[in-house]
C-alpha cells in the first residue's frame, strides 16, 4: 500500500511558495513514512544582522533496535542574493526532511 499526498502553495504577490509532500508505505513487513517540506520567500535585502542569516544545517539520526524503529531527520536553512530585470532580490529558503521506519504492524500480527 502506498499513500502520497502533495501541496503546493503560492502567496497571491508570489513571494512566498511551500512545497510539501508525504509518502506512507508498507511493503516487505516495514511501514515508512516520509515527509518532505520546501518553503522560499523573496524579499527586498534589508541591512541585517550577518548571524542572522548564516546557512544552517541540522541533522539526527535515531535507531532503537528494541522498538525496531529508525528516524532521521534533515533541516537545511540558508539565503542569497539574485538579481532579476536590474532588482535585486533576497531569497530565503528552507527544507526539511523527515524518514521514519518502523517494523509493519502486519508483520507483528503474522509473528505473534
Amino acid at each position: 500500500m502506498r499513500d502520497l499526498l502533495y501541496k503546493n502553495l503560492t502567496s497571491f504577490d508570489r513571494s512566498r511558495k511551500i512545497i510539501a509532500s508525504s509518502e506512507i508505505t508498507d511493503k516487505e513487513g516495514i511501514h515508512s513514512v516520509v515527509r518532505r517540506h520546501f518553503a522560499c520567500m523573496v524579499k527586498e535585502p534589508e541591512n541585517t544582522d550577518p548571524e542572522k542569516q548564516r546557512p544552517y544545517l541540522y541533522v539526527v539520526k535515531e535507531r532503537n533496535t528494541k522498538q525496531k524503529r529508525e528516524h532521521f531527520f534533515c533541516k537545511i536553512k540558508g539565503s542569497f542574493l539574485a538579481e532579476n530585470k536590474g532588482k535585486l532580490l533576497h531569497i530565503l529558503f528552507i527544507h526539511t526532511l523527515r524518514v521514519e521506519l518502523s517494523a509493519s504492524a502486519k508483520l507483528g500480527e503474522q509473528t505473534g
